[in-house]
């Protein structure tokens, strides 16, 4: 059995005669350290997806047991966190689940239709999963811009509400700014990940002292009549609890989209992926309990534009320390967001590029920047699809994105995890989960957990994604037979 190099793939139409020069100016560069990809996919997973989403598990869940949907949610990425692990020191490469399909499906029969509809369904999902951090932060923003939430115009499009206002040209323009930071070389990059790491830890460390410092356990702890009484509604609010956690702790796995610019694989991508899960579910739990110990829980799940809801953690820290607190608290979590806008673009832009040197996508994504070796094509792509679905509502694009990608994504590579090729594969390196397949199966019964919470919609436009692409793939396959 043949095994993918640990090297990136060169282009079709380059060979090893080439000086090593000329290739490496074609290749990406293993520049990413340990403590960097550890620093990145922590970023990725903060973002301003906890202080925008509290009070929305809050509210769908009803009371401080909203704890337990952060609790189900952590459980459930350590687990699809080993499949990862694994995957990634098998299959070192860029783009990481389009190699990990292709491969364990196989090159030239299911695999090759699986990495092309999960590279085709990304020019979506990943735009969307980038727009929200640039919503996030622009509502954020709108703390010292109260008027700029004010729409100039309101349409629905396909019964989504499109919304546009200030706030949507604040979003547009954090995309514009991660794009810039970006155009420079992993090895600058990895500097820069280092500082925004620290700074996104110490704002969650910030706000978990501020609460248990002012902590009051019997307003923590206020739990309604009934919360954990095993109902439907017990079981709803768990399925829509834990979609939005999933949506909170994904980016466990950014690292893996570098796999072919990190340096020694086979320890930092589990380090990264696994360590990311520990240190950020352990902060999330401390935060969710420090911030219901300070505002009440049923201030926060009203289902209006209140400011607890709208601006969780200023009003947390406004009533803690006052007006100038609650506007530091903003700026952090702003750089925060915008920190997760540069982590996701960077990790996604890789996955077209990967695709496109295969000879599986448009040639023109598969470009390097001559200088900086980077696939600026599919960065500048994904960040212009990426300022169109800034016009979207925050929770629309949260629902329609962890849909998507559970579809798409963590449903077709859990399962790959359990064919007979990766049984073998993962027995000769890599990395090796324990109580394997244990993990896989729990990933996978969570993944269907979190659909069956009737999607029906977002389950609705991945079926119109399925179809388009496929459609598509059928058309180039057609293309290249009669050309061969």
């Amino acid at each position: 059995m043949s095994h993918p190099s640990t090297e990136p793939a060169l282009p079709n139409n380059e060979s090893l005669s080439q000086p090593p020069q000329q290739r490496q100016a074609n290749e990406l560069r293993r520049g990413l350290s340990t403590a960097s990809a550890l620093g990145l996919n922590v970023i990725d997973m903060v973002g301003v997806g906890p202080f925008v989403t509290l009070p929305l598990i809050v509210g769908v869940m009803g009371g401080p047991q909203a704890i337990l949907g952060w609790l189900m949610g952590a459980l459930l990425s350590l687990c699809d966190g080993l499949i990862w692990s694994e995957l990634g020191t098998a299959y070192p490469e860029a783009g990481g689940s389009y190699a990990y399909l292709k491969y364990l499906y196989g090159e030239k029969t299911l695999g090759r239709a699986f990495s092309f509809l999960y590279a085709w369904q990304l020019l979506i999902s990943a735009p969307l999963s980038i727009a929200s951090g640039c919503i996030g932060f622009s509502q954020y923003i709108s703390f010292f811009l109260p008027h700029a939430s004010r729409p100039f115009a309101s349409v629905l499009l396909l019964g989504v509400p499109v919304v546009l206002s200030g706030q949507t040209l604040i979003a547009m323009a954090a995309c514009g700014i991660a794009m810039v930071v970006l155009y420079r070389s992993i090895f600058a990059i990895d500097r820069i990940v280092r500082w925004l790491s620290l700074a996104v830890g110490l704002t969650l460390v910030l706000i978990i002292v501020a609460g248990f410092t002012h902590f009051d356990a019997h307003r923590a702890f206020d739990f309604p009549v009934g919360a954990f009484h095993l109902n439907g509604a017990f079981f709803a609010g768990l399925g829509a609890g834990m979609l939005i956690s999933a949506y909170d702790y994904w980016g466990y796995y950014n690292v893996c989209f570098l796999g072919a610019e990190v340096r020694d694989p086979q320890k930092t991508i589990p380090r990264a992926v696994l360590g990311a899960i520990g240190v950020v579910g352990t902060l999330y739990l401390l935060m969710n309990v420090s911030v219901l110990g300070v505002l009440p829980w049923r201030e926060m799940a009203q289902n209006t534009d209140s400011h607890a809801r709208m601006f969780t953690m200023a009003a947390f820290m406004e009533r803690l320390y006052g007006h100038t607190a609650a506007g530091l608290i903003v700026v952090l979590i702003a750089l925060a967001a915008l920190a997760s806008v540069f982590a996701l673009l960077l990790g996604y832009s890789r996955i077209p590029f990967a695709a496109a040197r295969d000879g599986n996508f448009p040639a023109w994504f598969g470009v390097l920047h001559p200088k900086h070796s980077i696939p600026m094509h599919s960065l500048l792509t994904l960040g212009s699809i990426t300022l169109l679905c800034c016009i979207f509502r925050l929770q629309e694009v949260i629902t329609t994105l962890v849909v998507i990608r559970i579809l798409f994504q963590f449903l077709l590579q859990g399962t790959a995890a359990l064919l007979p090729k990766h049984r073998r594969e993962r027995k000769m390196r890599g990395f090796r989960m324990p109580l394997y397949p244990l993990p896989v199966l729990l990933a996978l019964s969570g993944f269907v957990f979190i659909l069956s919470r009737r999607n029906l919609r977002e389950m609705g436009m991945a079926g119109l994604i399925l179809i388009a692409g496929a459609a598509v793939y059928g058309l180039r396959y057609l293309k290249m037979r009669n050309s061969a």
